[in-house]
């Protein structure tokens, strides 16, 4: 699909999802204030009946929408230190001006009421944070940024918008951390879909578990899992937003839900994001005629402009008899990448590019209760016919200057190529919970995923010879089973993990260079089972403790046994799943002092004994990764972070993470000799990061209903190894990386329902690097502004 037709599309769909919006609906809307008249935020209203509820804005409102189908629900208002109250909600009563009293109850009495979706989900048995989303969406931070801001977790990108991005948390990085999109699976999506092009928008929260993963994600994963949670909403809803910022950096996006008495509903998200990724960097040049060098020069980057296009479109049902959700749904989404760098910024390219499309029909159903009382069910599945390719056709030799020699024969940058390949993927998962009665219960999951790639190099017929499909199939299934009882949480588990990868590798049987090619087949099967447990103990309302174990695998992706297609990573079809004795304790204590001041103290300490440990590494030219196995690594660590807040109006906190990600491989393959780096710190890992925030809401001088907030972010990352410290005379630093970030918000209208944002993002200018010294962009700008109802 062309870009300017999916461009149009994206306009269009806008027009839709405003248009879905505008229509007839119910709209629950009210403000809260104390007996004095002042207005209450932060306020809980939900609604049991349909489990939905918000929280009010600076000024008192809120606004929730529901079910027009629905008449007599019950309103819930609640409020740390004021009495609760209840209303009844009624086609003829939907707006509620309701004052509430102080309450003289004692304050741990008050603290026994039920708590919200993301205190249910953070009193789990397992070491899990959240984040809620709906805080960031006046922001032009994307998922994969708000993520960088959780303690453990550390964000590796190659450079700016549209990068190359992966996710480190406790030590463990890339696809050893797997992502989910409401319990599906990420790893199917293709580069049109990745963490660092998705809007935090698109989220209503996110669940970061760290070490232990639950049976119902069905993973494969080593060092965690993210899932994000989309907007669950039922009722009418729009969200629609647009920034604008440095490097000519352009994203825009919107969600819209319809839901008709019926239960009829649609849906759609969509998003975009353009950039030049024109930032400055230091680099070292060399004149491409004379060899004169240029030692530390400040060059603008010219082959890195990124953009990308995403509709995801859902039609279907819900709140039916037979039917919680029942989604049909469509996503399609184009992407475009220039190449700029190799692994390392000493390589640089004028005219590398990249380009995929993701084309993903999907279904979803959701059931409580199905056939018994108890037995909710999940299914989803998704299969994805999306197409990449990979075009290096110039034949040039250029450095940082721009500056380039052009040679008359065929060729490319790197290697001479036009590379198309299909990555067929599916995924099929269900999950199965079963409620024995309020202190057992039961849990069945299975994902089942399959790959097979098809490509072709359309500038050498013989390569298209050697270019055999390449496939993996993947099961994973889980059972779980969980004891709840007054503080008590325990969970237990078993989860067998099934791999069958099948691949022919084109060989000359006389061994020389110019001899015929010769085809042998491989399949390699991959079957074991692991296990593990978590318990949570509540010691006071305020104070909980935790601990995990799990014995885990981490099957190899498509992309590490056969490459990416000559971007970034090089294939290595012998690679071995890995696996991980996780270890994980750790406490949580709430501080309530006097009425409205707060404080939150969290600490975690994690043991991680790994095996055929999964890392990058250079490839001989440096050009390339490849994923290597390192026969034995274990990863000691502790995080830590503290949080203050007051009456819902300031926040500050901050977190700090230290891993220490050691080498235990004594002795290489077939060497009798001790390694020499044997007991080295794992290099190219950050040991030591952490972040501080802090923001407080006034009311505007200009309006008493209007609110203006200011917000601040520090990122810190000390120096580590760029390669093993016992290598070489000389030991290459990545340095120590701070930066600083400041954004104000002001919120107006009726409801507060516009928002504009100013972001300053790396105020310093400070120089920041990642994944092999790559640098990332400098001091930049950002402005966006927000609809929503």
């Amino acid at each position: 699909m062309q870009y300017t037709t999916l461009r149009g599309f994206f306009l269009l769909c806008l027009f839709i999802g405003g248009h879905l919006c505008a229509q007839e609906q119910q709209q629950i809307e009210g403000k809260i204030t104390d007996t004095k008249g002042n207005p209450l935020l932060g306020v809980t209203i939900w609604i049991p009946e349909i489990s939905k509820g918000t929280t009010t804005n600076p000024q008192g409102y809120f606004s929730l929408a529901v079910p027009s189908n629905n008449s007599n629900l019950n309103l819930n208002i609640s409020f740390v230190g004021y009495v609760p109250e209840t209303r009844i909600i009624t086609p003829a009563n939907n707006f509620f001006d309701i004052s509430l009293k102080e309450s003289a109850t004692q304050l741990q009495e008050v603290n026994l009421t039920a708590k919200n979706k993301l205190q249910q989900i953070e009193a789990l048995a397992y070491n899990v944070d959240v984040v809620d989303a709906k805080k960031l969406h006046h922001t032009s931070l994307d998922i994969g940024h708000a993520l960088d801001r959780v303690s453990g977790i550390r964000v590796r990108e190659s450079g700016g918008v549209g990068s190359n991005m992966q996710l480190s948390m406790n030590g463990f990085r890339g696809n050893q951390v797997k992502v989910f999109i409401d319990g599906i699976p990420m790893e199917n999506f293709g580069s049109s879909f990745q963490l660092n092009n998705i809007p935090i928008n698109l989220a209503e929260r996110i669940e970061v578990y760290k070490g232990v993963v639950p049976v119902g994600l069905g993973a494969d994963a080593l060092g965690g899992a993210i899932n994000i949670v989309t907007k669950s909403d039922f009722g009418n809803h729009l969200d629609a937003s647009y920034s604008y910022g440095s490097f000519n950096t352009h994203r825009s996006n919107i969600n819209a839900i319809y839901t008709a008495k019926s239960g009829f509903t649609a849906r759609i998200n969509a998003f975009q994001n353009y950039s030049d990724n024109n930032y400055t960097v230091n680099v070292d040049v060399a004149d491409l005629e004379t060899g004169e060098y240029f030692p530390n020069q400040e060059v603008k980057r010219f082959n890195d402009n990124y953009h990308n296009e995403t509709i995801i479109g859902n039609i279907g049902v819900v709140n039916t008899s037979y039917a919680d959700k029942l989604l049909l749904g469509f996503t399609v989404g184009q992407n475009y990448n220039e190449i700029q760098t190799g692994a390392r910024q000493v390589s640089v390219y004028g005219n590398r590019h990249r380009q995929g499309n993701i084309l993903m029909p999907s279904l979803k159903y959701q059931k409580k209760d199905l056939f018994t009382q108890g037995l909710d069910v999940t299914l989803n599945a998704n299969y994805n016919f999306g197409k990449e390719e990979v075009v290096d056709t110039v034949n040039r030799r250029y450095n940082w200057f721009g500056e380039f020699i052009e040679y008359d024969s065929p060729g490319g940058e790197l290697n001479y190529t036009h590379l198309k390949f299909q990555n067929n993927n599916g995924i099929a998962n269900a999950n199965l919970n079963y409620n024995i009665n309020e202190t057992h219960k039961l849990a069945i999951s299975n994902v089942y995923t399959s790959f097979n790639r098809k490509r072709e190099n359309l500038l050498s017929e013989e390569e298209q010879i050697y270019n055999q499909p390449q496939k993996t199939t993947k099961n994973v299934a889980g059972l779980g089973y969980t004891f709840e009882k007054e503080n008590w949480s325990i969970t237990g588990f078993l989860k067998n993990y099934h791999q069958v990868n099948t691949f022919e590798e084109a060989y000359r049987p006389e061994g020389s260079e110019y001899g015929s090619v010769a085809y042998r087949f491989k399949k390699n099967t991959f079957n074991s089972l692991g296990y593990g447990a978590a318990g949570t103990y509540f010691l006071t309302d305020n104070f909980q403790i935790k601990a995990s174990f799990e014995k885990s695998f981490r099957l190899p992706q498509p992309n590490e046994l056969f490459g990416d297609g000559g971007v970034l990573l090089q294939g290595n079809s012998s690679l071995k799943p890995e696996t991980s004795y996780n270890y994980n304790l750790g406490a949580q204590y709430l501080f309530k002092i006097q009425k409205y001041h707060q404080l939150n103290l969290s600490t975690n300490g994690f043991y991680r004994d790994a095996k055929d440990f999964i890392r990058p590494r250079l490839n001989k030219n440096q050009v390339f990764q490849v994923m290597d196995n390192l026969a034995d690594v274990s990863n000691l660590g502790i995080e830590a972070e503290a949080r203050y807040s007051y009456k819902n109006k300031f926040s500050a906190g901050a977190n700090l993470t230290y891993q220490n990600l050691r080498n235990n491989t004594q002795f290489e393959d077939g060497q009798t000799q001790e390694s020499i780096v044997y007991r080295d710190r794992i290099p190219n890992i950050p040991y030591l990061y952490g972040n501080a925030d802090a923001s407080y809401t006034i009311e505007s001088p200009f309006n008493s209903n209007n609110s203006i907030s200011f917000s601040y972010n520090l990122l810190y990352v000390h120096s580590f190894y760029l390669y093993w410290p016992s290598l070489g005379s000389t030991k290459l630093e990545v340095p120590e990386q701070i930066a600083h970030d400041l954004s104000m918000t002001y919120s107006f209208g009726k409801k507060n329902n516009f928002q504009f944002t100013l972001e300053a993002r790396n105020l310093a200018d400070a120089n920041l690097y990642d994944n092999f010294s790559l640098q990332k962009p400098g001091r930049n700008f950002t402005a966006k502004i927000r609809y929503s109802f």
